[in-house]
């Protein structure tokens, strides 16, 4: 099976480029991390044709979070993402920290089960 390829873009940067000025491309685990912290940092509502689309994390910077729900909203949004496998599911932590939340995911890339860690922070 060939290997998927996006425009190497992580959320909040530019666009990236190769050193002869063409359009850096991602795959495999890098492709997946991207697509997915788009996905959980976008609001609901934001693409008009795909309303469902997002977690709306951002939302959560300054509230007071529940910690079971964004766990929930987090593993059903990952498996949402055709770059994640679904079984074993998701390992999703959230840890309230003084500055708002801390998640770590681990879970398995497809189709080669490759496995992969994401860690962020969802905090001001």
């Amino acid at each position: 099976m060939a290997d998927l390829l996006d425009i190497d873009q992580l959320l909040g940067s530019d666009i990236n480029t190769t050193q002869s000025g063409d359009l850096a491309t991602v795959s495999a685990v890098e492709r997946s991390r991207q697509r997915i912290l788009r996905r959980l940092f976008t609001n609901p509502g934001t693409y008009i044709f795909h309303p469902g689309y997002g977690a709306g994390l951002g939302r959560e910077v300054g509230a007071v979070s529940n910690v079971a729900e964004v766990t929930a909203l987090i593993r059903g949004q990952m498996l949402l993402e055709a770059s994640v496998i679904r079984s074993p599911e998701p390992k999703v932590t959230v840890t309230p920290t003084a500055a708002g939340l801390s998640v770590d995911i681990q879970y398995l890339v497809a189709p080669d089960k490759q496995p992969a860690a994401l860690s962020f922070d969802v905090a001001a």
